[in-house]
């Protein structure tokens, strides 16, 4: 799932959507179980050799598109190792920067999460930066929230950070971790500096984001 545009979310929905905490609940007594995927499998066994003899924490850079976020996450936290993962090799191949702290793989992020779950990988923070709404209603499964991935999101540990321009989709995802007992808020959220060139855009086009940030 790649991140949204600059365009305003439109929806169909009136608030949370009234299936969500009943999917949510599904989804934690019954963790997925499905195949994974060959080039996912790939893409975490490299990142798995990239932390190989590293000491230090991880950070988790998911939905990341060019790599821009993950460059200056990376430069925030010089001391961690980032790992920005997108499933586009396109967004990716756009990227210019350069670090020693991080490293950018093409990979299906739910086989991804599971992966990391089961390597027993243990976050220092989770960021999930302008993911894709699907603000449709009937398509609300597909939201990372509602999702068998958030059993993942929540097993990695550590603090996530997830940001949108649509504020009920915040709202729901603090909802959603509330099943799990996890504690959030959604709140307004800005800054003189934007991570992403999604961020960017919104910013500039006078829309606002919004923000939860979780203990896992």
């Amino acid at each position: 799932m790649s991140k949204g545009n600059s365009k305003v979310v439109t929806t169909n929905q009136q608030g949370i959507h009234q299936n969500l905490l009943h999917t949510v609940q599904r989804h934690l007594d019954h963790p997925s179980q499905k195949p994974y995927s060959e080039h996912t499998q790939q893409a975490f066994m490299h990142a798995k050799a990239w932390l190989a003899n590293k000491t230090g924490r991880i950070i988790l850079d998911a939905c990341c598109g060019t790599g821009e976020s993950t460059e200056i996450i990376a430069a925030m936290y010089p001391d961690c190792w980032v790992i920005g993962v997108d499933k586009s090799i396109h967004r990716l191949e756009r990227h210019t920067g350069s670090g020693s702290n991080y490293l950018l793989v093409q990979a299906d992020l739910q086989d991804f999460w599971r992966l990391a779950r089961q390597d027993h990988w243990q976050l220092y923070k989770h960021y999930l930066l302008y993911p894709n709404p699907y603000p449709k209603s009937v398509h609300y499964k597909r939201r990372w929230h509602a999702s068998p991935a958030l059993v993942d999101i929540i097993a990695l540990g550590g603090e996530l950070i997830v940001r949108s321009n649509w504020q009920l989709y915040i709202e729901e995802f603090v909802a959603a971790l509330s099943v799990a007992n996890v504690a959030s808020q959604c709140e307004p959220y800005h800054s003189s500096t934007p991570m992403t060139a999604f961020e960017r855009k919104y910013w500039l086009s006078g829309q606002s984001s919004w923000q939860l940030v979780a203990t896992l």
